[in-house]
C-alpha cells in the first residue's frame, strides 16, 4: 500500500515540474512573480521586449522650456513696429505755407491799368501754396520743431495734424545755421512727442521716419541708423548728422525720426540724391540739439552763440606734412577778424588750436560747437601750438553773429 502512495506522489511531483517547465517557457508572465525567471536566465524563446514609445513631438522630454506668453508678445514686437508708429505718428503735422509773389513795384507797366487788368493775375499780388513740409509737436501747449528752410520767408502757416484738425502758425524763432524752426500754434493738451537720447544710439539699430513725402499724406518708412556724426557736408554751418537708410523724401523736412519706441532721435533735415528722390541716404539733425535750439528761441526768441572772431581750417596730415608742423590733428587758423575776440587776444595767422577750456579740438566742425556752447561775455582758456611751443591765451567770448551780418 506504502509502495503505491509513494508511486502517486512521484507522478504527481513530475506532472507539475513538467508544467511549470512549460508555464516558464511558453507563458511566463502566468507565473506568480517569485517563480518567474530572472533576465539573466530567460529562455531565448522569449519574444524580445518591445521599445518604449517615444514622446509626443509637441512635448519633448528634454531641452528649452515651450515659448511663454511674455516670449510671443516680444517677438511679436519684434516683428512690428506698429505701436512705435502710433506714438510718432499722433505728434507729426503736415505744414502748408503760403508765400505771396509779388512784381516788383519800379517795373515799368506795374502802374498801368490796362496792364495790370489783363496780366494782373500773372504778374500782381498771387499766391503761392507749398505743401512740402511736416513738423513735430514738441509740446502739449503747442510749440512745433521744423527745418527752418520749411518756413522760410513764408507769409502764412497753417499746420494739419494727426487728428484732421488745422490751427493758424506763427513763427516763435529760427536757427538758419542749424536749419531749425519753432512754430506756435494756439492749442492746448497736444499729443507732444517723447525727446529721446541721440547720443545713445548706435549704427544699426532700427529706426521710423515719420513725415508727409511729396504731400501724399502722412507716411512711416523703417530703416537703421548708417552713421552718426556726420559733418562736412556743405548743409550747415553746425553740423552733427544722424545718417540713416529710411526713406527721406522731399515733404519729410521736419519730420520725426524715431526709435522702436516711439521716442524722438532727430528732425529729419536732407538727403543726398541725383534724381529728387531717396537713394537710402538722409540725414537728421539730432534730438538733443533740436531740444537746445528750441529752449533758447521759446525762452528769448533767438538763438545765441559764442564767437572769437577766427576763419579756422582742419589740418589734415598732408597738410601738416608739407608745412612741418608739429602735428596732425586740430584747427589751424586761416584768418583773424579785425578787432575781434581772437585779434584783441593776440591770436595769429597759423596758429593751431588744440584745447578750448580743456576740451580737445580734433577739427574745425568740434571747434565751431565748442565755441558755440561759450556763454558770449565770459572769457575761456584757447591752447594754441604754435612754432613748435604750445601757448595759453585767454579770450573774452563775443557773441557769434546773425547770418548774412556784415563783419569787419
Amino acid at each position: 500500500m506504502l509502495k503505491k502512495l509513494w508511486l502517486v506522489f512521484a507522478q504527481a511531483v513530475t506532472v507539475v515540474l513538467a508544467l511549470m517547465f512549460s508555464f516558464a517557457t511558453l507563458r511566463p508572465e502566468w507565473l506568480p512573480q517569485r517563480l518567474a525567471p530572472s533576465p539573466q536566465t530567460e529562455p531565448a524563446l522569449r519574444p524580445p521586449p518591445q521599445p518604449a514609445p517615444l514622446p509626443p513631438a509637441a512635448e519633448p522630454a528634454a531641452g528649452p522650456a515651450v515659448a511663454t506668453a511674455a516670449d510671443a508678445i516680444r517677438t511679436a514686437s519684434i516683428l512690428s513696429y506698429s505701436e512705435a508708429a502710433r506714438r510718432a505718428t499722433a505728434a507729426v503735422v503736415n505744414i502748408y505755407t503760403t508765400k505771396a509773389a509779388r512784381s516788383p513795384s519800379d517795373h515799368p507797366l506795374f502802374g498801368d491799368p490796362l496792364f495790370r487788368r489783363y496780366f494782373g493775375e500773372q504778374f500782381g499780388d498771387r499766391p503761392q501754396s507749398n505743401s512740402l513740409g511736416s513738423g513735430v509737436i514738441a509740446s502739449a501747449d503747442g510749440y512745433v520743431l521744423t527745418n527752418h528752410h520749411v518756413v522760410e520767408g513764408a507769409d502764412e502757416i497753417e499746420v494739419l495734424l494727426a487728428d484732421g484738425s488745422r490751427a493758424k502758425a506763427r513763427v516763435a524763432g529760427t536757427d538758419p545755421e542749424t536749419d531749425l524752426a519753432v512754430l506756435r500754434i494756439d492749442m492746448a493738451d497736444l499729443p507732444a512727442i517723447v525727446f529721446g537720447n541721440a547720443e545713445s544710439a548706435r549704427v544699426g539699430d532700427v529706426v521710423l521716419a515719420v513725415g508727409n513725402p511729396f504731400g501724399v499724406g502722412q507716411t512711416v518708412t523703417m530703416g537703421i541708423i548708417s552713421a552718426l556724426g556726420r559733418t562736412q557736408l556743405g548743409i550747415n554751418t553746425f553740423e552733427n548728422f544722424i545718417q540713416t537708410d529710411a526713406a527721406i523724401n522731399p515733404g519729410n523736412s521736419g519730420g520725426a525720426l524715431v526709435d522702436t519706441e516711439g521716442r524722438l532721435l532727430g528732425i529729419n533735415t536732407a538727403i543726398y540724391s541725383r534724381t529728387g528722390g531717396s537713394l537710402g541716404i538722409g540725414f537728421a539733425i539730432p534730438a538733443s540739439t533740436a531740444r537746445q535750439v528750441m529752449d533758447q528761441i521759446v525762452a528769448t526768441g533767438s538763438v545765441t552763440r559764442g564767437y572769437i572772431g577766427v576763419e579756422p581750417q582742419d589740418l589734415t596730415p598732408e597738410l601738416a606734412e608739407a608745412f612741418k608742423l608739429p602735428r596732425k590733428d586740430g584747427a589751424i587758423i586761416a584768418g583773424v577778424m579785425r578787432n575781434g575776440p581772437a585779434d584783441r587776444a593776440g591770436v595769429k595767422v597759423g596758429d593751431i588750436l588744440i584745447d578750448v577750456d580743456g576740451q580737445p579740438v580734433p577739427n574745425t566742425a568740434s571747434m565751431l560747437n565748442l565755441i558755440a556752447q561759450l556763454k558770449p561775455g565770459s572769457t575761456a582758456k584757447f591752447r594754441f601750438v604754435r612754432d613748435t611751443d604750445t601757448v595759453e591765451i585767454p579770450i573774452r567770448v563775443g557773441k557769434r553773429p546773425k547770418p548774412g551780418t556784415p563783419r569787419e
